[in-house]
């Protein structure tokens, strides 16, 4: 050492910057990932408490959203380029750190932040939430990762098509290999359809409203929004989209109920329901998985204009409520109740047309919980399988001979929509109860690409909704 080194005064230590913004991202990644929370329900209440800082303003709030769901929409895609930026397996990196990597990685290559910006930005965060020492291990790796650009990553990382067609989307698509597998069995088809299908999960979905029959009218929203501020809906008589997103919660007319937020593919599911084509008395309708209650509102606001009562069920208590403030103020008579649709305290064929949403793996609302791609195991279809053969039988029994039954569920899996109805209808796992299919597609006017029936299976790509599936049954005996 020199004689003029040895004698340089010390860098004088600085403080790290603390970024509101990144700092309430990665708050949200670390509750999802260690309180197996989801991002739609952690995410609004820290925004609301950041809003009430001076400091945090509208841009903030869509910056930090774009950072927590964009990281956990891409996960798996950033985790194979991260690994191959360490030296160690990325089970031994610590899962914050992992948080901070890939929040970092995303700015680099998922967004138009410039690099120095994102590492700086990424490498500042670190320092605040990990401490120096490891903010040195985030600012190398992710000087790593900014060398190449997204596109350079995916050929360095993905396996190539032809070798491992399900591998190489799984990485370049950020789904897990089987849910690639599933959905691609699902949709079937040539590349370009499940690749559609997955850029589709990977996009942010619209804001959509339902004006409740009776209560409101997308003429209403659409005033109150104003015209630039909304689309009309594609498919559901009774959807509005807005147009740069928004906070739902602000509007008037869905605080007081009178409108919800709530996918087209949840509504077109009830629309046909309650338009199926039915003989004889229309009195008496049944939601028997009504939690928490978006379908209900929208069932019991159609039942209400035919003179029709609602009765919704929900299982768990606190779910039950949930139901009870969507319905409220519903024109119509509607009893809400707590009780479970597979020993349900009703009799048997007193209604006239059931909804059964069955409990599933949501494999159909990935653009809205990306985070539960990561968390879906093969396994788990094993245990809903059980309880939605159950919960139809069930709906099959409580219906009138010649009411109708809907059968729905936010899932293109096989495993849980055709085989499942199929299933029951031909008495597998418990006594069959007799039934037809009724053809749901001509209860979707307009809408295309709904497949040869007699079931609809909506999807992303084609529909620009949640992939809900809907099958129609008609109790013969």
């Amino acid at each position: 050492m020199s004689e003029q080194s040895r004698h340089r005064p010390a860098k004088p230590y600085r403080r790290p910057k603390k970024d509101p913004v990144r700092i309430l991202a990665f708050e949200a990644l670390r509750a999802v990932d260690e309180r197996d929370a989801y991002a739609n329900l952690v995410l609004p209440p820290l925004l609301k408490k950041a809003r009430e800082k001076d400091d945090f303003d509208g841009r903030d709030a869509a910056l930090a959203t774009e950072l927590v769901y964009g990281t956990l929409r891409r996960q798996g895609t950033y985790d194979a380029i991260i690994a191959a930026c360490i030296d160690r397996p990325l089970r031994e990196v610590d899962p914050p750190v992992l948080d901070v990597l890939a929040l970092g990685a995303h700015q680099l290559l998922g967004t138009r932040i410039p690099t120095h910006a994102a590492v700086s930005a990424s490498v500042e965060l670190a320092r605040v939430v990990l401490g120096d020492g490891r903010a040195k291990f985030v600012n190398a790796v992710l000087r790593k990762i900014s060398q190449h650009d997204m596109d350079a990553w995916l050929e360095k990382v993905a396996p190539p098509y032809d070798e491992d067609a399900e591998d190489h989307l799984a990485v370049v698509h950020s789904h897990p290999r089987w849910v690639v597998s599933a959905l691609w069995d699902s949709l079937g088809g040539g590349r370009a359809g499940i690749e559609d299908l997955l850029e589709a999960d990977n996009e942010r979905p619209e804001v959509t409203l339902v004006a409740r029959p009776g209560r409101s009218t997308t003429g209403e929203l659409t005033d109150l929004l104003g015209a630039d501020s909304v689309l009309p809906g594609r498919w559901s008589p009774y959807a509005v989209r807005l147009a740069e997103g928004g906070e739902p919660g602000a509007i008037e007319a869905v605080r007081d109920g009178r409108a919800g937020v709530q996918d087209e593919g949840s509504q077109l599911v009830a629309i046909a329901l309650a338009d199926a084509p039915l003989e004889g008395s229309d009195e008496r309708w049944l939601d028997g998985c009504a939690g928490p209650g978006g379908k209900a509102a929208l069932l019991g606001a159609l039942a209400a204009g035919r003179g029709a009562s609602l009765l919704a069920a929900e299982k768990q208590p606190h779910r039950a409520r949930l139901v009870e403030r969507a319905l409220a103020g519903n024109p119509g008579p509607y009893q809400v109740v707590a009780a479970d649709g597979t020993r349900p305290p009703w009799r048997e064929g007193v209604f006239d047309r059931v909804l059964v949403d069955v409990p599933c793996s949501g494999l159909g609302a990935l653009r809205r919980r990306p985070e539960a791609r990561w968390r879906r195991r093969p396994s788990d279809l094993e245990g809903f399988a059980p309880l939605q053969r159950e919960l139809l039988r069930e709906a099959l029994k409580a219906v009138r001979v010649g009411g109708v039954v809907g059968y729905a569920t936010c899932s293109p899996h096989l495993a849980e929509t055709r085989v499942v109805v199929e299933d029951v209808l031909r008495g597998r796992g418990g006594p069959a109860v007799e039934a037809e299919w009724v053809d749901a597609r001509p209860l979707m006017p307009g809408v295309p690409a709904l497949g040869d029936g007699p079931d609809v299976q909506l999807w992303p790509h084609l529909h620009g909704t949640d992939a809900m599936y809907l099958a129609l049954l008609r109790r013969t005996a």
